[in-house]
């Protein structure tokens, strides 16, 4: 009798995973997380479930072969292995540890694809270079006319460097931040705004942090991979907000880089229009 209980577990466990899976995709369905005003906790709850789902694949994985050992004679009992006990132990995580927890991109080309990235080749046209002499260090601007159009500012959580638009902008998402989700709000920290020198591995390419354009945000202090296909939770609830009110996020690059925000052709071509910039 003992022989079938495995088969059980395992029957049971393949009926279940299409459940979880269905009542999954029911909830991402809806409005994609609600954009900006979603309830966090419930997205935390949503990127938990889906980390179990996947470890409850793992798990299955392991209990066929388990199962055909005992089926062919080569053991008697199914041993947990590490996945099984740290199935076991995973439950309730606390919402303040959960926003730096990492979780897998979803659909990452497609993040930005109500906007169009502003190319530096757009922006020298537009704004002329920010410096004759770049390199990929930050540098000085030497372009007056730029200068002129940026502020120092603490702006929500953070101080940054920006063009005044793009600060007013900023200040905007994090004030729709800190209202929704204040938990949140209090664990934002960056990594940097102004920065004049070229893209990382470009010898041409302007980075658009050197036009004040950009910043780089991450959660609690703690670094975010450059191009491992995985953020953490946090950023990906900033994204929303972001991407409501016109801002480019990262993570959709070919090189992600889920920690970087920056404003996008269309936001910056409003602004040129209006003589804000």
């Amino acid at each position: 009798m003992l022989r079938f209980v495995p088969a059980l577990i395992i029957a049971t466990a393949l009926l279940l995973v299409p459940v979880i899976w269905v009542g999954l995709d029911h909830l991402l369905a809806e409005d994609d997380y609600g954009g900006g005003g979603i309830d966090s906790g419930a997205r935390i709850e949503i990127e938990m479930l889906r980390q179990q789902v996947e470890s409850l694949n793992a798990r299955l994985d392991g209990m066929e072969g388990a199962l055909n050992r005992v089926e062919s004679g080569q053991g008697m009992a199914l041993q947990p292995g590490p996945e099984d006990q740290a199935f076991r132990q995973s439950g309730p995580n606390d919402i303040l540890d959960a926003y730096a927890q990492l979780v897998f991109i979803a659909d990452r080309r497609n993040v930005n694809r109500e906007f169009t990235v502003l190319t530096s080749r757009y922006l020298v046209s537009k704004l002329g270079r920010p410096r004759e002499d770049l390199t990929d260090k930050c540098q000085s601007i030497t372009n007056q006319r730029l200068a002129d159009l940026l502020v120092l500012e603490k702006v929500g959580p953070v101080r940054v460097r920006m063009l005044k638009p793009a600060a007013e902008s900023l200040r905007t998402v994090f004030e729709k931040i800190k209202r929704a989700d204040p938990d949140l709000y209090s664990k934002i920290n960056t990594s940097g705004s102004l920065c004049t020198r070229l893209i990382r591995g470009s010898s041409t390419s302007i980075s658009n942090h050197s036009y004040g354009m950009a910043l780089d945000l991450n959660i609690d202090g703690h670094l975010d991979n450059l191009a491992d296909g995985k953020t953490q939770l946090g950023l990906t609830i900033l994204a929303d907000f972001f991407r409501a009110e016109g801002w480019v996020w990262g993570a959709g690059f070919g090189r992600e880089d889920s920690m970087h925000f920056e404003v996008s052709k269309e936001m910056f071509d409003e602004w040129f229009e209006a003589g804000l910039i």
